[in-house]
């Protein structure tokens, strides 16, 4: 197992979270890290932490093991982890070819759509970089960076078609603070992932709004029937939406304090702007995102998803968000 090499792509809080994990379970030399800025490639190695994110995690890899060339760094690895906002993926893949990833697991850690080809991610690698679908692993939560920093006890679910790919990554994943699910559900993993963030978002206006747990606990207990519908008509196959993947990962994200997407809500509820809000979060909420790309899945499949409707109006139609909620409340049961 730790003859492997495992290359991590992303610098943010999740990807640092990611490290940590790796490096616990001893698999610090195997381990390589992309890093989007030089400058911050220099001071992880002079001072052992990622300076813009988590700066509390101790990051023990040598100079040999860290590269802002993320082509050169794939091509060295056994197994690739794609750990970057969504939005940010191809930016980061654009000097890397299909080759690049051939025989290779692919693992994505990340939880939207890539905008412009409105694909999540396994998709995105099926169609432009030709990886197999069995060669593709999908990480789920429910896990929030910050408390796998303070190692709090946490749960990991890895999807893949190939449960042998699934449970070689959960064994290098798991350690004392961190339990791992093995499922076959890849792309409801993915998709629930996409979804939980916009109900998150929803959750944080309607906070920011003064509407209060009671009404919370019904968004939720709606939303993820909305999910249900949405995942079931994508992908059909037999799923158990209660499990955590789903609905765990649905309310740690539409109730924690470290959830962006509800912090993102929350500002856009108390009358931010979506440009203020992305200022001055420094952050990507991925749930901004996927909230324009689910639109286009909507309308594809004529979907019944008044939640997500009211959160792509509030932001992509400038609808004000109080009235646009009193709409939406009427339509919960």
């Amino acid at each position: 197992m730790q003859n492997k090499q495992i290359g991590v792509i992303g610098s943010g809080s999740w990807a640092t979270a990611m490290i940590k994990m790796l490096t616990d379970n001893l698999l610090d030399k195997t381990i390589l890290w992309w890093i989007r800025k030089q400058e911050d490639l220099e001071y992880i190695l002079e001072y052992k932490h990622n300076p813009t994110y988590l700066s509390a995690v101790e990051v023990k890899l040598s100079e040999e093991q860290i590269s802002t060339n993320a082509a050169e760094l794939i091509r060295r690895s056994d197994i690739v982890i794609l750990n970057t906002p969504a939005a940010y993926l191809k930016a980061a893949l654009k000097d890397v070819k299909p080759e690049d990833f051939e025989n290779k697991i692919v693992v994505s850690a990340i939880k939207g759509i890539v905008p412009d080809e409105n694909l999540v991610v396994g998709e995105y690698l099926m169609e432009y970089y030709h990886v197999p679908l069995e060669n593709i692993v999908v990480v789920g939560g429910p896990c929030h960076a910050e408390e796998v920093s303070l190692e709090k006890l946490s749960y990991l679910t890895l999807a893949s078609k190939n449960l042998d790919h699934a449970e070689e990554m959960a064994k290098f994943l798991r350690n004392r603070y961190i339990k791992t699910i093995i499922s076959a559900d890849i792309f409801g993993v993915e998709y629930g992932a996409v979804l939980k963030n916009i109900y998150a978002l929803a959750g944080g206006i309607c906070h920011g709004l003064g509407f209060g747990d009671n009404f919370q606990a019904v968004l939720v207990s709606n939303a993820i029937r909305e999910m249900e519908t949405c995942v079931d008509v994508i992908d059909p196959q037999p799923r158990d939406i209660n499990h955590s993947a789903y609905l765990g990962d649905l309310l740690v994200t539409a109730y924690s304090q470290f959830s962006r997407n509800r912090t993102f809500g929350n500002m856009i509820g108390k009358g931010y702007s979506v440009q203020s809000a992305q200022l001055e979060m420094n952050m990507v909420a991925e749930g901004y995102y996927a909230s324009a790309c689910i639109q286009r899945i909507i309308q594809k499949f004529n979907l019944q998803m008044p939640i997500c409707d009211a959160v792509y109006k509030i932001l992509y139609q400038q609808n004000p968000a109080l009235p646009t909620i009193k709409v939406l409340a009427d339509s919960l049961t």
